[in-house]
Order: structure tokens, then sequence, then C-alpha cells
């Protein structure tokens, strides 16, 4: 049976410090707010804005939802986001993607000023991520899925990692955090020939895919640790990761649940870097 490796604790570790910051904020006149900017109502947007809300509650940071219809023009969608960028009190903006087809997201993505891309989303805070320089914050899944390897002391440097998924949301910057901590990282898709020979000889197995339970119980080994970062929703409303858990867990050494996961480690990545910006503004 797998060690369950269960985002709450890592985000009750994270947790106490940042209500300090935030109170220390507060006394100097700085209440931290989030921007959540919805199109639709696509049900793991949803479900992700729910936790969102509930985390920052706890924390303390404040939470503006911007919900736009399905069919947003893309100039009001870029208006909405210029006005975050000039309203003061608004520290950080979580954009969900991906937007619909119809519209540009690249352009709607740089609309935002990198202070308050506190997802990662625009060219240069994702440059920081594939340069090292440090520069905008990383995308919250992405630095969550660390978080829990390093909370629980599973070793990444001379890992051999397969990310499963190739989106610039999770995939891509995951594989080159990975990279920086000096993994071994393969970056696999649904595309990707024999992708059971490729899992079942990695160490590390990142499901991000977007694919519910496409990683089977035939496609892992012993010993392995796999972080599912995949919410699918279910033809009967429950949600699912990309692993299909019941299969999969007895065979591995650690195993992250959907839910009760990664997600509740991103949204709290997401206060911390809201947190950051706030304390930024007392720099300037």
């Amino acid at each position: 049976m797998a060690n369950i490796l269960l985002g709450k604790d890592v985000a009750d570790q994270m947790l106490v410090k940042l209500i300090e910051r935030v109170v220390h904020l507060r006394e100097r006149g700085v209440e931290p707010t989030l921007a959540i900017v919805r199109v639709g109502e696509r049900s793991g947007d949803v479900y992700y804005e729910r936790g969102a809300q509930k985390r920052a509650e706890k924390i303390g940071v404040r939470v503006i939802v911007h919900a736009l219809p399905h069919d947003v023009d893309q100039d009001i969608l870029k208006q909405e986001i210029e006005q975050i960028n000039d309203d003061d009190s608004v520290h950080g903006c979580l954009l969900f993607r991906p937007l619909p087809a119809y519209l540009d997201e690249a352009e709607i993505c740089d609309t935002l000023c990198a202070k308050k891309d506190v997802d990662g989303i625009s060219s240069a805070s994702m440059a920081g991520v594939f340069t090292g320089t440090g520069e905008g914050f990383a995308p919250c899944t992405a630095e969550a899925t660390l978080a829990i390897l390093k909370h629980n002391q599973i070793p990444i440097k001379g890992a051999r990692a397969a990310v499963i998924g190739r989106s610039l949301v999770i995939g891509k910057p995951v594989a080159m955090m990975l990279l920086a901590e000096h993994a071994t990282v393969t970056i696999c898709h649904t595309r990707t020939v024999d992708l059971p020979a490729v899992t079942r000889e990695s160490d590390l197995i990142i499901a991000c895919a977007g694919k519910a339970e496409m990683i089977r119980g035939d496609m892992v080994a012993p010993g392995q640790t796999i972080i599912d970062v995949g919410v699918n929703e279910t033809e009967d409303g429950k949600f699912v990761g990309d692993v299909a858990f019941e299969e999969v867990e007895p065979l591995v050494a650690n195993i992250t649940p959907v839910p009760r996961g990664v997600g509740s480690v991103t949204a709290t990545v997401l206060m911390q870097h809201v947190i950051e910006a706030a304390e930024q503004t007392l720099e300037l």
C-alpha cells in the first residue's frame, strides 16, 4: 500500500507563516488582494476557484471574482485585465486557462503586468522559469508539485522523472523546475509512443495531461512516487485525476489523491504569491 501524500499536510505547514505575513501587512495598511478572472463556467475552473476562496479566507487574503461570459469579446477581456493592472488595491491576478479557442490567449496573458502575474502566465514570468533568472512568479501548480515532494523528503536530485503533459499551465514549467533541481526529465504526452515503457522506468511520475485515469496499473512500478495533477469531472459529477487511483495505489510507494492532493497546495502557493506581491508594494 502506498503512502498517501495529502496536500493538507503541506498546506497547513505553509498556512501558519502566511497568516503571520498577512497580519504584518495589515498592520502597515495593506490588505493583500487577489482578482480571479474566469471566462465561462468550466467545472474545473469553478472547482479550483472555490478552493482558492476557502484558502484565502483562512489566510486573510481578499478575493474579487470577475466572472465573464463564455463568449466574451477579446477587447472586453483585455480591458478587464487592464483595469486590474491599474488598480493599486489589487496585488495579484489569476486568469483561468485555457481560454476559449476564439480568443488570442497569448495576447491576453501578456496584457497582465508582471508584478501582478501571480500564476506565471505571461511571457516574462515563463521566461524566468525557463532561464532560471527568478523573474516573476512560477505557475502555482508546478510550484505546488515540488513543494509536496520536498515536504515529504522525496529525492528529486538524480531522480528520473516522467512528466505526462506538455502544456504551459503545468507540464513544461514543472519539467523545467524539476530539471533545475537536478532531476533527469522526460516530457511525455498523450501521443507518446509506448508511454508505459517510459513510466515504468521512472522514479517520479507527474501526471498532468488532463485525461481522466490515463495512468493505469500496468504503467507503474514498485518504489515510484506519483503526483496526480489532473482534475477531471466524470459523468456522475465526481472528480478524478489522471491516475487510476484504485489500480495504481497498491503498487507504488507514494501517491497524491484527487481530491485532497495537489489542489490544496496549489491554492496555498497562489496565496503565497499574492502576499509576496503585496509585500513588494511596501518596498517600492
